[in-house]
């Protein structure tokens, strides 16, 4: 697991610079008690850099994966899986990035699969950009990379009128409704991660899974193909994938979009509606 962190570092770095993480933890395996830890052991060496972050009753002080060798430093704390917030730590109360979690009823993969392309669809028709990747699990998380004019409130409530309008679109297929007992076999457009203090899993990390599957960026023509499955995706397929093929969110950063004109797009949407 160190090794595979140290060599991955170079990609996966840039997803997880200036962000605070939280470390997702097996010290006795993965079958074992799990640790979702955000504060920073005392233990913990000088050289890894940290961030003061509020929450409800104080603070914390949370890790920031600057560099390769804290990436390795938190695999050799049975760090499986770092989870980083949709901000940065300089403007933690207004997100970078807007996620859409698509997740589907018990593993059925190819439900995330088809609910990704429509939902691109959709983000399309309001002229924002989107960037796929398998979470490792089940599921397809959908990234928007935003400007950091809107504060998560903001960013939350546009998500939540787009998982809405898309459900419409699809009703025996897709829900937003967050009990299960209500999804009714219908994949959960989950729009609530876009929350102050939430996470996601980045591009790039381990999951606690047999098999060591991968949270791995995807170019849309890999959606589209019907044959695409997470367990495709592992610490020991990973490397070889990087060497010879683009990073599909090479150009995320540079296509960061305000969502001040596309909130008006979606509005005209759903008034035709």
């Amino acid at each position: 697991l160190v090794d595979y962190y140290r060599q991955v570092a170079r990609s996966m770095l840039p997803h997880l610079r200036g962000r605070p993480v939280a470390m997702e933890r097996y010290p006795d395996g993965i079958d074992s008690e799990r640790i979702f830890q955000k504060d920073v052991p005392d233990y913990f060496p000088d050289w890894v850099d940290r961030v003061k972050v509020e929450k409800e009753q104080g603070q914390l002080h949370q890790v920031v994966c600057e560099d390769a060798a804290t990436l390795a430093y938190l695999a050799n704390q049975a760090c499986i899986t770092p989870h980083v917030w949709l901000s940065r730590a300089d403007r933690p109360d207004h997100p970078d990035q807007l996620i859409f979690d698509l997740d589907p009823a018990g593993d059925d993969f190819e439900q995330a699969r088809v609910a990704a392309l429509w939902l691109r669809s959709l983000l399309e028709e309001l002229e924002l950009p989107s960037f796929a990747k398998t979470t490792g699990g089940t599921g397809i998380h959908l990234t928007v990379p935003l400007d950091r004019r809107a504060d998560f409130d903001t960013v939350r409530a546009f998500a939540r009128e787009v998982a809405e309008e898309l459900a419409g679109r699809h009703p025996d297929r897709l829900t937003t409704e967050q009990r299960k007992d209500k999804r009714k076999g219908r994949l959960y457009l989950d729009a609530m991660r876009n929350a102050y203090a939430q996470t996601a899993v980045p591009p790039y990390a381990v999951r606690a899974r047999p098999g060591a599957t991968v949270a791995t960026p995807l170019d849309w023509s890999e959606v589209e193909d019907r044959s695409l499955r997470p367990s495709r995706f592992t610490i020991g397929s990973i490397l070889d994938r990087l060497e010879q093929a683009d990073d599909p969110w090479k150009d995320l950063r540079r296509r960061r979009r305000s969502l001040s004109q596309a909130h008006k797009r979606l509005n005209a949407l759903i008034d035709e509606g």
